[in-house]
């Protein structure tokens, strides 16, 4: 049964309701439900924005609705079509006994939305669409896989360290698509049929857009899950970062070579375990006796501090058992009640929990913001838990299968509106997780613990263009990947001098990385305490001196070469923050009618103006560039090419190939 309702069609048949109506330009939203009624909750789609009226039309052989240039068909079995501007671009896969509805073999009985009921009254939820020959997928968030390219992988629909799901896809066919359910699943692009899966849902939810370019897609998904506020050239320079400044003297002594060296700090970043247990919040006053005079020091050098905060609360820490009395930390349904086990037997604060937020807050405000903290690194913001075992973590908002992907935007919520309720607007804050909309949280986005090495660099290039794609355009990495690498050895310092200049065209300039060995001593004078940041291990140093006399003057070259950019790249932030584009931007995504540059994953453009095509393998002093058709001036060497060819170009230790579109 068909029914036009309030600007929707819907169509009815045994227990399933299916709506579809028009959410944003060209765009739908389409949900369906075997319950009485919707769930009331829009997720990811936020904003509120004109959703344009309907045209709806029903027919013994079906409904059809149109929103602009997107229009979509049902039959009566309740298969829907998608077209754009009257050219089909996505069907659902149904192959079950109904000539009118599949041509193909019909013996297989697989429908196109299969609910399979959990005990408890959730279903696990698979939704199928037929596969489009030589289709292209791009986005999805941020997976450790060296593809840009999505089609042919299956994605787990879950956070970690260094996976970062946000479930929009956009199609070389002209269209968007948003999984708009949190729940952890996957969704597998096969060569023969697509299907995402919500392990534990209560309904289907999902939108889609058409657009004639990439970049009408991505302004239309962006105007419905909202977009990034402009970042501003106060955080466009460099941070200095590492694992893990222990003492408030090793913080001003890095800070104040670099003023005598006239190199700008930034951001002043201080990691993890400056607290003594997890769960605490503070500063350790053994080592951190003064903070608010170090903050104002680094204040008058024009520097911004940042601090790193964790989810995970000991037992033994000061807020344990006040947070578990009042239902503030995630619950686990069977075994110990253990979430995290890193220095410490922890369980996890609920961020889903409004009142727990504001606790959080509350402790924060008065640890950090009172004496100056201008910034918070919301790291293991997953969460990041010992065993990924979803079935056993609940929270307030319901069981990780169900809601466990928002969670990285709740925690963000609660620096954000913390921040804004005492009147700082300008707020921008680091995390390592995200899910759709993040942006509009002022949240700078990194991929994780990765290692030191090519193939970590690689990957992250695919990284970082699909995250973008995805909504995030605020994106960094840490330079010279976090682990596993030593300052004194030649190979790694050649990494790090390659990930530093790609680090120069890319959103954020972060220099960080736990470096090896762990052979420096620990601070604390009683080894029995056992906990602490006088306890716990440090990297080796990690500013530019750190590796030598020649990478530092690299690094210093490169740093003045970013410096130089500043005012381009506030104009890009600026683009995001009014149309969504992504910073760091796929070829196709300003060429999309070059061909070519759909098939290119190692050089991109940094906003509309430069092509950057980063060194990737070691020992390389040259590499082959595509230019597309116009003029093309070498950065450094200011030779001009005519595009629409790939030239081989020299890139000596000190510089990577960089194009400007003239």
């Amino acid at each position: 049964m068909f029914l036009e309702a309030k600007n929707a069609l819907v169509f009815k048949k045994g227990n399933e309701t299916l709506m579809i109506e028009p959410w944003g330009k060209d765009s739908f939203r389409v949900r369906s439900t075997l319950d009485p009624n919707f769930i009331d909750r829009d997720w990811a789609l936020t904003e509120k924005i004109p959703h344009g009226n309907a045209k709806i039309s029903v027919s013994k052989e079906g409904a059809e609705i149109t929103n602009g240039k997107i229009s979509a068909k049902i039959n009566p079995n309740g298969v829907i079509v998608f077209y754009k501007d009257g050219k089909q671009i996505l069907h659902e896969y149904y192959r079950s006994y109904d000539p009118s509805t599949t041509k193909e073999s019909c013996c297989t009985k697989i429908i196109n939305r299969h609910w399979q009921g959990i005990i408890g009254g959730d279903y696990k939820l698979t939704v199928r669409f037929d596969p489009n020959d030589g289709e292209k997928l791009f986005g999805m968030g941020q997976y450790p896989d060296p593809y840009l390219d999505m089609k042919g992988c299956r994605l787990e629909l879950a956070q970690k360290n260094s996976q970062i799901s946000i479930p929009f896809a956009l199609s070389s066919l002209g269209y968007g698509f948003l999984w708009n359910n949190p729940a952890v699943g996957q969704v597998n692009f096969a060569k023969n049929i697509t299907e995402w899966t919500a392990e534990s849902t209560k309904e289907m939810d999902y939108w889609i857009t058409v657009g004639d370019k990439p970049s009408q897609i991505v302004e239309n998904f962006t105007a419905a899950v909202g977009r990034a506020p402009a970042l501003t050239k106060d955080y466009l320079g460099f941070w200095q970062c590492k694992l893990r400044y222990r003492t408030q003297d090793e913080v001003l002594t890095v800070a104040r070579k670099y003023k005598e060296m006239g190199i700008h700090l930034d951001v002043m970043v201080i990691d993890f375990f400056h607290w003594p247990r997890q769960g605490d919040w503070c500063f350790d006053p053994e080592y951190w006796p003064d903070p608010k005079a170090m903050c104002d020091e680094l204040h008058a050098m024009g520097t911004k501090v940042m601090v790193s905060i964790w989810p995970s609360v000991d037992k033994k820490c000061s807020h344990y058992y006040e947070m578990l009395d009042k239902g503030f930390l995630v619950r686990t349904d069977r075994g110990s009640n253990q979430t995290y086990d890193f220095m410490g037997d922890c369980l996890t604060f609920d961020a889903t929990n409004p009142e727990a937020r504001e606790y959080l807050w509350n402790i924060v405000k008065k640890s950090y913001v009172d004496f100056g903290i201008d910034m918070f690194w919301m790291d293991n913001s997953e969460p990041d838990f010992n065993v990924y075992d979803y079935g056993n973590y609940r929270y307030q908002l319901g069981t990780a299968y169900s809601c466990s992907n928002i969670y990285p935007i709740f925690y963000s919520k609660t620096f954000y509106d913390g921040m804004r309720s005492i009147g700082k607007n300008n707020n921008v804050n680091l995390e390592r997780c995200a899910w759709v909309g993040s942006q509009k949280y002022s949240n700078v986005i990194w991929n994780g613990d990765v290692q030191s090495t090519w193939e970590c660099l690689r990957t992250s290039i695919c990284e970082g263009l699909n995250i973008g794609i995805a909504g995030i355009p605020w994106w960094n990495t840490d330079i010279g990947g976090f682990m596993y690498g030593n300052p004194e050895d030649p190979k790694f310092v050649e990494l790090l001098e390659r990930w530093f200049e790609w680090a120069v065209f890319s959103p954020i300039l972060r220099l960080h990385g736990d470096r090896d060995p762990h052979d420096t001593p620990p601070l604390d004078k009683d080894p029995q305490r056992g906990y602490g940041g006088g306890y716990l291990y440090t990297g080796r140093p990690n500013e530019i001196w750190s590796y030598g006399p020649e990478a530092q003057k690299i690094m210093e070259k490169q740093i003045k070469l970013r410096e130089s950019l500043v005012p381009y790249i506030e104009k890009v932030m600026k683009e995001a923050s009014e149309n969504g584009s992504p910073a760091m931007r796929t070829m196709f995504y300003e060429f999309p009618e070059d061909s070519k540059c759909w098939e290119l994953k190692d050089q991109y453009m940094f906003g509309p103006d430069y092509l950057v095509a980063p060194i990737l393998y070691a020992g390389a002093t040259s590499r082959e560039v595509y230019l597309p058709e116009g003029k093309w001036e070498n950065i450094h060497t200011k030779e001009m090419f005519d595009g629409g060819k790939t030239v081989t170009v020299d890139a000596p230790i000190d510089q990577i190939p960089v194009f400007l579109k003239k």
